[in-house]
């Protein structure tokens, strides 16, 4: 079977954070300005400034067949989960965007 490759954009806003987290936060906020995002197998996390929303982009490779805009769009729910678990910071609000990067048409001059 193909492997189909995604980008996905998981948007959602910080929960709960305390103030040494909110620090923490201010004090990186120039390594994850969206102007510097990728997307990476890992997952980038961007914000800006205000701690408010965030975005976590993150590439997913799925096998190609029915439904596999859905395995992506949890794919990338769950990396963005999973990241945000692991650096301590709360969530809420979670909605995922995905594009397969193998239907995207490229026009050149």
């Amino acid at each position: 079977m193909a492997e189909r490759t995604y980008r996905v954009i998981v948007r959602g806003r910080f929960d709960g954070l305390d103030e040494p987290t909110r620090s923490r936060l201010l004090s990186e906020a120039a390594e994850h300005d969206v102007l510097t995002a990728r997307f990476t197998d890992d997952g980038t996390l961007t914000y800006d400034r205000r701690v408010d929303a965030f975005q976590h982009r993150v590439v997913v490779r799925v096998d190609e067949g029915p439904g596999e805009d859905d395995v992506a769009l949890t794919a990338g729910e769950l990396a963005a989960v999973e990241y945000l678990d692991a650096a301590g910071l709360g969530y809420r609000d979670l909605r995922a965007k995905a594009t397969c990067v193998d239907d995207v048409k490229v026009r050149r001059r």
